[in-house]
This record gives structure tokens, sequence and C-alpha cells, in this order.
């Protein structure tokens, strides 16, 4: 079993806290700047407890599931506010690998079969709060063993070290061990509640909030023969090919845009730190010393996929880029064009992208004349209507056996689509995660 160190945030609000059940919770925020804190500090996955009151603060929480499903990369459990089937659909559809039910809720475990058999075993999580619940009796551990396919563990220190996860009366089912409260386990303490049978994850006070050294922690549970959510480099230093100055070119690239942001060099202990931690580590050949990346402007990278070319001589690396890649502030250093040989054919992504940044600045900075303003001035009701008629375009030039027509009018449809769009504050990049989780 693959070992995973766990983070978690409290929806309440429309925002997300620190700390689970806290009187006075540490910290409060934007749900996805902490979200992404996680991803980057080495969380394996997140969990998303939503502690909301009422039907429309709980629209917001799945609203901000769905936004962070998109932006932060990690795997997400549900848990909160599940009362019915169709509680657990939109918790999934919002983009969580797994919706957690309340074992406490006598409602949660009459529908377990129901929601495990639409949706899977694979998607089911159980709660157990080590604080408060009872044991289940033999026919509900039964049933939780059967239809669902991991628990969360709620349990504060001193119950750990007292009882530990085995309480639960469940066996030996895969447990996610979340340790509520203030209180920060010892290294000695992680490892070893991490190295019993049962346990697949940690969600510790530390891990939580970002100060523990997660990659730390994992060579350390590594060293121990327990494998890790860490991914192993499919090639070490000594199957690549440097160059006689023992480096390798790097290229770096967006892996949300495939934009091209700049182009480093990486020596053995640049590539490893890069490997080992997932924050972008170069050699610096004019200082001659290794240096991270966004330490001295914050515009750190963090790796989302390396590969590696034909020759074994350059690499090229998918970074999450905050801020600029460029010295100069711009988003990429290839920001000038030397030459340009006919029309400049490129893929929809970037068109599209394109076509909606002028969208957006036209909003931001009104034009005289265009026609993008005018649609903005009339508002949300005029939008509508134009989406409505370019619909009915593109039925009626679909019975053209010309094909030019449709395209001209599915052109116009997407136009009007996208300023509808910039008006209710939805991007590309929304869309594309939306139409990712119905994969």
């Amino acid at each position: 079993m693959q070992k995973k160190l766990v983070s978690a945030l409290v929806l309440r609000d429309g925002r997300a806290v620190c700390g689970l059940r806290d009187p006075a919770p540490q910290r409060g925020g934007d749900a996805l700047a902490l979200a992404a804190e996680s991803a980057r500090s080495g969380a394996d996955a997140l969990l998303l407890f939503d502690q909301s009151k009422g039907d429309e603060a709980h629209d917001a929480a799945l609203t901000l599931i769905r936004q962070i499903s998109r932006q932060a990369a990690l795997p997400l459990y549900g848990l909160g506010n599940i009362e019915r089937t169709e509680d657990v659909k939109k918790i999934l559809y919002a983009g969580c690998r797994k919706a957690v039910l309340n074992g406490a809720k006598p409602s949660n475990l009459a529908m377990l079969e129901e929601v495990s058999k639409r949706f899977g075993a694979d998607r089911i999580g159980v709660c157990v709060d080590l604080r408060s619940d009872e044991p289940p009796d033999p026919k509900t551990a039964e049933a939780v063993r059967t239809y669902a396919s991991e628990l969360v563990i709620l349990t504060d220190p001193f119950l750990l070290r007292e009882k530990g996860p085995e309480a639960t009366g469940l066996g030996d089912m895969p447990a996610i061990v979340c340790v509520c409260g203030g209180e920060t386990l010892s290294r000695e303490e992680e490892l070893s509640v991490l190295k019993r049978e049962q346990v697949s994850g940690l969600c510790d006070a530390g891990i939580r909030g970002g100060e523990s050294d997660l990659s730390g922690l994992k060579e350390a549970l590594r060293g121990e023969g327990f494998q890790t959510e860490a991914k192993a480099a499919a090639f070490t230093w000594e199957m690549l090919h440097p160059d006689a100055a023992g480096l390798i070119p790097t290229v770096v690239q967006d892996w949300r845009t495939d934009e091209v942001l700049m182009v480093a060099w990486m020596n053995r202990e640049a590539y490893e730190m890069t490997v080992r931690t997932g924050r972008m580590t170069y050699w610096s050949r004019s200082r001659q010393e290794l240096w991270i990346k966004g330490e001295t402007s914050g515009h750190y990278q963090y790796l989302k996929e390396m590969r590696i070319d034909c020759d074994e001589d350059t690499l090229l690396c998918r970074v999450e880029q905050l801020g600029a890649a460029c010295h100069t502030g711009h988003r990429s250093c290839f920001y000038r064009e030397v030459l340009s040989h006919g029309e400049n054919v490129r893929g929809i992504g970037p068109v599209l992208e394109q076509v909606f940044d002028v969208i957006e600045d036209r909003k931001a900075h009104p034009k005289e004349g265009s026609y993008t303003n005018y649609l903005f001035d009339k508002g949300i009701d005029k939008i509508l209507k134009k989406c409505g008629e370019e619909a009915t375009e593109i039925v009626i030039a679909a019975k053209n056996p010309n094909p030019e027509e449709i395209k001209y009018e599915i052109a116009d449809f997407l136009y009007h689509c996208m300023v509808l769009m910039s008006e209710r504050g939805v991007t590309w990049e929304d869309i594309a995660g939306e139409l990712a989780n119905r994969e």
C-alpha cells in the first residue's frame, strides 16, 4: 500500500479555514490559494470538509470544490453535507475522487450500498470519529468493508497514542488518519503512524499548515521500505548524457497552455533536487551555483511533468509557473519575434485564449465603437439573446451543403459565448476542467 501525506481544508461561508473543528481556526483565506499551497508543499491529497450551513452556502462550497479540482491538481476527498444520493453525485461531479459519508449518521449508512453500486466502491469512503463515535456493530462494519474503499479516521493526538486506528472496529480497512487539534505530531510519531499496515495516509496539523518537511518524511518512509505517492524518476542522472561541463539543457513549458517559458541548465544536484522536491532547481553558469527558480522573485516553478528527448541529452519540463518566468517581467523569455514566414497557424486552444484575452481587455478598458463593449453595456439579457440567435444560425447553416457557412456561424457563436463567459467570470480553463471531469 502506498502511503500518502494528506492536507485538509474546512469550507465555511465561501471561505477556507485551516484546522479541523477548532473553536478558533488558526487562519482563514482564499480556498484556491490554500489548496495550491498544499499541492506545492508536497501533499498527496486534500480533504475538503464542507461545514457550511444552508443550501446557498453549500452551493458556494461546491463551486469552491470545482475550482480547487481544476487548479490544485490533487486528489480530493469531499466530506460533509451529504444527505442524499444526489449529494454524493454533486461531490463527485465537482471533481472529488471520493465522497466520504459520515459513519455516525444512520441515513448515510443506509444509502451506502446504493451509492457504492451506482458510483463504485472505489469512489466511496466512510468517516469515523474516534473522539465521539461508538464502534459499529458487526452488520454495519461488514457493510462498510463491502461498499466503501477507504476510511477517514478523525482522532486527536491523545487518542491516537492510546488506541490507534484499530479502535474503529473495522479491521484492516485502509484508512487516512486525520489528527485534529493544534498539536503537531513529532517526526517519530508521524513515521510510527504511517508504518502501520492499515494506514493509507496521514493528515496532521503540520501537513495541513505546510509546516512539515514532507519530502523528508517521504524519504524516511522510502528508506524503511515503504512506497509513497511521490513518483520516482524513470531516468537516473547516470542514464542521461550531459555535456562536457556536466550540464543538460532544460526547456521549460507551461503545463496548462504549452507556452515555452524559458531554457535553463541542470547539473546532477539540480536534477535530483528538482525530482525530489518538485520545485524547479537549476545550475547558474554565470554564478556557478544552484538556484531555485523564484527564491528571490517569488515566481516559483512547480514541476508537473518531466520528459527526455531521444538522445537523452535535453529535458522538457512542464511546470506550474507563478508570475513571470522571465527576469524582464514577461511571462515568457521568448516574447520577441525574430522572423515570421506567412500566416501564423496555431491550434484552437491558443486562438480561443487570445480572443478571450481581447474580450477581457475590452471589458477592463472600454474602446469607443467596440461591438464587444456594446454587448457589455447592454448587459446580460442582450448577450444571452445574441447567443440564442447565433445557435439558431448554426442550425440553419448546418442544412446548407457548403461548409463555409457553418464555419462562420460556429465562430460567431463561440465569440458570443466568450462574451458571456467573461460577463459571468468563467474562463476557458474552467471549461477545460469541467470537460476533463467528464472523461
